[in-house]
């Protein structure tokens, strides 16, 4: 590697830029350790559900830990995103809900992830990177103190392969932005994985990153950032995202199997400082999770799985009302969650694919849970509360709990949760949240 990741420790001099960012801080810390060899890192719930933000509060206050929570460039942005919320609301509405359940805000580090053209891409590379620039420095003005620079995306008017010089050139060019309107000293990941953000299709493929392919990565985003005069910059630059041949599709999840990654892992410990970065590890098992952490994969995206586990509980608890509570007066959830879907049908139709049947069930029990667009729909909301009201009016027999949600019963019968079907939700929300604060060696006692 060329220029600054030769000698001083990088990671001590991130450490002392961003040290008024005490979570930050922390956060470099233990991406050091993991660098020396110790299986730490930290996990990143890439989600804006609330029942999803409110478990992950509870884990990371249980724990003790910093909490990472990012949003992507099509989730929040300055035209709303898909969330219909901009960085700055996007900041208020995490601290609103960490300060509703006594979360400290100095132990969150909000990021911004896959920040690019992406949201603009079929405009001319231009007007995609105006608009990718304005994101970016709302997403720094608003205190988003890690930031994914990802300019890898083909634009309009782009030729069918971007050039690596390019992308790097572009992302160097979000970069300058984001220091020209931060408050602080921003983190910085580079690089992508592959599949771009938008998730694997079914037939999946997937290529671990050559050891050749990460050294081009970060010698071209080097020069592109010294063209800048960036290199105060780049000293912050904590981690490269990679793919280690993990993904997921609608039914199907590729596992990580560390031999392939072998040479890839090894390869960053020549470089100084910084750590890989590991999108869609979604439904990884405990001991991949653990592999990849021990493989200087120090910070672990998951989002999908998150409201996947949400929704399970949900169904769970709407198959407990079907047999607990009067027909007038229950929710229908599932019902509505169809039609819903059915009559809105933008976020699933391009990605669900087979006959009626299949199409039907994909909606429902999809790995890639395109749900989690339409729980903030007005009608799906209206159901959900009536669906926590009857069970809270009148909660299931622990046998009927047991039933449909065994785990669950389990907790309630050992004094863990109460049976409330919002502290359900929380818990199976927290079963996958638990195998990633053990496998980041985070969590409380693990």
């Amino acid at each position: 590697m060329e220029g600054s990741l030769q000698g001083q420790d990088r990671t001590s001099k991130v450490e002392e830029s961003v040290a008024s960012h005490s979570a930050v801080d922390e956060m470099c810390s233990m991406l050091k350790e993991n660098r020396a060899g110790k299986r730490r890192g930290i996990y990143s719930v890439c989600s804006a559900n609330r029942l999803v933000l409110e478990a992950a509060f509870a884990q990371a206050k249980q724990d003790g830990s910093p909490l990472l929570i990012e949003a992507t460039c099509n989730q929040v942005n300055q035209d709303g995103g898909y969330t219909g919320q901009t960085p700055t609301q996007f900041r208020d509405y995490v601290h609103a809900i960490a300060n509703e359940n006594n979360f400290d805000t100095d132990r969150l580090i909000l990021g911004g992830d896959h920040l690019g053209p992406n949201p603009w891409r079929a405009r001319s590379a231009e007007a995609a990177m105006e608009k990718a620039c304005t994101m970016v420095a709302a997403y720094a003005a608003a205190g988003f103190n890690k930031i994914h620079l990802d300019a890898s995306m083909r634009c309009g008017d782009d030729p069918h392969v971007l050039a690596n010089e390019e992308i790097a050139e572009r992302a160097a060019r979000l970069c300058e932005v984001a220091e020209a309107n931060a408050s602080g000293k921003p983190v910085y990941v580079i690089g992508t994985e592959v599949p771009t953000p938008g998730g694997a299709q079914e037939e999946m493929e997937i290529e671990v990153t050559s050891t050749a392919s990460l050294k081009e990565t970060l010698d071209v985003h080097y020069r592109a950032f010294s063209r800048r005069n960036l290199l105060a910059a780049w000293e912050r630059i904590v981690g490269v995202v990679v793919q280690p041949g993990v993904e997921f599709g609608n039914e199907t999840v590729a596992d990580y199997v560390p031999a392939k990654a072998g040479a890839l892992i090894q390869s960053i410990l020549q470089q100084q400082g910084i750590v890989f970065e590991a999108h869609s590890t979604d439904y990884q098992t405990a001991e991949s999770l653990r592999q990849l952490v021990s493989g200087h994969f120090g910070i672990l995206k998951v989002g999908p799985e998150l409201t996947f586990m949400m929704r399970e509980g949900i169904f769970g608890l709407a198959r407990i009302e079907e047999e607990w509570i009067a027909g007038e007066q229950r929710s229908e959830i599932r019902a509505v969650i169809e039609r819903v879907m059915i009559e809105n049908p933008e976020n699933w139709k391009a990605y669900y694919h087979g006959d009626e049947s299949q199409v039907r069930f994909a909606r429902a029990y999809s790995l890639s849970d395109r749900i989690r667009y339409y729980w903030p729909n007005v009608e799906i909301s209206k159901a959900l509360a009536r669906l926590i009201q009857n069970l809270q009016e009148s909660p299931a027999p622990l046998p009927l709990v047991a039933q449909y949600l065994p785990r669950q019963a389990e907790a309630i019968r050992a004094g863990a949760i109460v049976n409330d079907p919002i502290a359900i939700i929380h818990h199976k929300v927290r079963e996958s949240l638990a195998r990633y604060a053990e496998a980041c060696g985070v969590m409380l006692g693990g």
